[in-house]
């Protein structure tokens, strides 16, 4: 296991090396599957999805569920793993660090750490990079080469300051982070403003209306969408139960290739 897990580790930082690169979502183990099967390279969780599966709200999961989500993950599939850790499951560095730990130990090959607090409000630049610093030192001390982002939440937390979420992430590099990641910028310059602002790689959140092109145009390496492909296919389901609720059943005839995608 550890030479499979440092074969992903790898295979992870080499497409960090090259071109820039989708890394779709899945929210459990089967659909993690599909997109392994569909040709993606690697794979990031979504916090929202999961908490989904589990029948919660974003942020309602517990680290010891995301571990199991993690091992699961890891058993379904050969693609490297990264690992939506939100706020690292507490606001002291200790918490982000053990949250790194535990998820490499489980599989993973990457994670995030993000500057917001589940109380509901930004840490103060200081502290956040401190507890991207504890990360850092966890990642490096797992043996294989993990890839921890680091997330400035500004954009996405009712706070659209770029010229801060800037200085978050030059911070953030400084402390060690191999990915930044500012979710919620949605425009080419927001994005070109913040990809020119640093040198590591930047994961950018998928905007509906800009190509994958465009985005990694504007400095783009990494391209995630976050949960927004849950939503698609709950949608899908939501709209077809309630035809089925008025008797219309017409909907009921996907047919999908299981047998190619879980071989």
């Amino acid at each position: 296991m550890p030479d499979r897990q440092q074969r992903k580790a790898e295979a992870f930082r080499a497409l960090h090396e090259g071109d820039p690169f989708v890394i779709p979502n899945p929210w459990d183990a089967g659909s993690a599957r599909m997109l392994e099967a569909l040709g993606f390279e690697a794979l990031a969780t979504t916090s929202s999805g999961f908490a989904f599966t589990l029948g919660r709200l974003d942020g309602a999961a517990t680290l010891d569920d995301v571990v199991a989500h993690v091992e699961a993950l890891d058993r379904a599939t050969e693609l490297p793993i990264s690992v939506d850790l939100e706020n690292g499951y507490g606001a002291d560095p200790a918490s982000a660090a053990n949250a790194i730990a535990r998820v490499a130990e489980a599989g993973a090959v990457g994670g995030s750490i993000e500057d917001w607090d589940p109380a509901g409000h930004l840490y103060d630049r200081e502290h956040a990079t401190e507890r991207i610093a504890a990360a850092v030192e966890a990642a490096r001390g797992v043996g294989f080469p993990f890839m921890l982002t680091a997330r400035a939440e500004n954009h996405i937390r009712g706070n659209p300051d770029l010229d801060d979420t800037i200085g978050r992430l030059q911070a953030y590099e400084q402390a060690g982070a191999d990915v930044l990641y500012a979710p919620g910028v949605r425009t080419i310059d927001e994005i070109r403003a913040v990809c020119t602002a640093v040198s590591r790689p930047v994961n950018v959140l998928a905007v509906p209306a800009l190509s994958l092109s465009e985005l990694a145009g504007a400095g783009a390496q990494r391209v995630s969408v976050g949960g927004a492909l849950t939503w698609v296919a709950v949608k899908a389901a939501a709209d077809v139960t309630l035809a089925m609720r008025e008797g219309d059943f017409s909907a009921l005839t996907a047919r999908v290739p299981l047998a190619d995608w879980i071989a």
